[in-house]
């Protein structure tokens, strides 16, 4: 019976995990604001891990960029801290960068929503128009 997941997607969803908690109860510096770990991508030979983060309550894309570096300079931190909680022979080097599709996301539903409202106000005028006409 083969293997539903391969092992690095297993470190990777361990390292998710873990990361998550470190950074929501060991990570003290107020610049960050709330982190969300989104995804995490190992490395076939486990050497590097990619960490995919969104911030909530930072909106500017300087902000975002001093998070990110701030993360990277956290990195040997945040390192140290995974090898204490997983038992993995070697811990891969951590790699931060921002996942911006959360962003992408609430753009693309804002105007999704607008285009209804658009639709409906233009249903509206269409019907108004023929009960004027049909006055007439």
């Amino acid at each position: 019976m083969p293997r539903e997941f391969s092992r690095t997607q297993r470190v990777g969803d361990q390292i998710q995990r873990e990361l998550a908690t470190i950074l929501q109860q060991d990570m003290k510096d107020p610049r960050l604001g709330m982190v969300t770990v989104s995804a995490v991508e190992v490395s076939r030979d486990m050497a590097f891990a990619t960490i995919h983060v969104t911030f909530l309550g930072l909106d500017g894309e300087q902000e975002i960029n001093e998070a990110v570096e701030l993360l990277t300079e956290a990195a040997g931190f945040l390192r140290t801290e995974l090898s204490h909680r997983m038992r993995l022979r070697f811990t891969p080097k951590l790699r931060f960068r921002y996942d911006g599709s959360l962003v992408r996301g609430r753009h693309i539903s804002s105007l999704i929503d607008q285009a209804r409202a658009n639709d409906s106000a233009n249903v509206a005028d269409v019907a108004k128009q023929d009960e004027e006409q049909e006055d007439n």
